[in-house]
């Protein structure tokens, strides 16, 4: 198997910790630089928001329930300032936490407890697409290949026909590949800022994207649906 060059670690992105549980701290600590990551930590809320200043990460992992101030008021005032994709960890498994998450500008949400391999994904995933100046033309998601420039879909080498809305649907996956998108965002960038009642119409283009790209439309493996939030291609 090769190994990577000195180079190509360091092109890996400084990421953040922010989480009050020493243990669960040292365990990400180790598997993310193991994974080539630069890691910088933080135990409370306010030394969150000075550490991110200080140190300017590229990704942040970041708990809710922290001693001091709330996890949504951090991630509220990162926003403030950066852009940097935030992955939310948190023993919250309300629905409402993590619509409430994503909404205020968190790009994915994993409830505890989780598997380190999941996260090293959802990571890898969003690092793919955090440079918008990088996102490449064409776009392959197994056997789906997505031209952006062209505007031409195409699964296993065969052209798929999209109705002009199916094609919107999935560029803002595209666009958002490994990232989950709450059906409120879905709605409004879609079908404008008036459409909150539309779930309706939403599952069912969903459903129509799924009958065109998926293998097995009835167990997707391309657009996942995160329960009672909305949905992720898989990047």
């Amino acid at each position: 198997m090769p190994h990577e060059s000195s180079n190509e670690r360091q092109k890996m992105p400084r990421i953040l910790i922010v989480e009050d549980e020493a243990q669960m701290r040292r365990l990400l600590r180790h598997t993310l630089e193991v994974s080539g990551y630069e890691v910088f930590e933080a135990a409370t809320g306010e030394e969150a928001v000075l550490q991110a200043v200080q140190c300017q990460p590229e990704m942040v992992v970041l708990d809710l329930g922290l001693p001091d101030i709330d996890g949504a008021v951090v991630l509220s005032r990162l926003r403030e300032w950066s852009e940097a994709p935030v992955i939310v960890v948190s023993a919250r498994h309300g629905e409402n936490d993590k619509i409430a998450a994503l909404d205020a500008g968190a790009n994915d949400y994993i409830t505890k407890p989780f598997g380190t391999g999941e996260l090293l994904a959802r990571l890898r995933a969003m690092q793919r697409y955090m440079r918008p100046e990088a996102k490449p033309k064409v776009c392959q998601f197994g056997d789906l290949t997505v031209d952006v420039s062209a505007r031409m879909v195409k699964l296993r080498g065969q052209p798929v026909k999209l109705s002009a809305t199916e094609y919107s649907l999935l560029l803002l996956f595209v666009q958002n590949a490994g990232r989950v998108l709450t059906q409120t965002h879905i709605l409004r960038e879609i079908w404008g800022p008036d459409s909150k009642e539309k779930t309706g119409v939403l599952r069912v283009y969903v459903r129509y994207l799924r009958n065109k790209i998926e293998a097995n439309p009835d167990q997707p493996s391309l657009l996942l649906t995160e329960p009672g939030v909305g949905y992720r291609l898989n990047g």
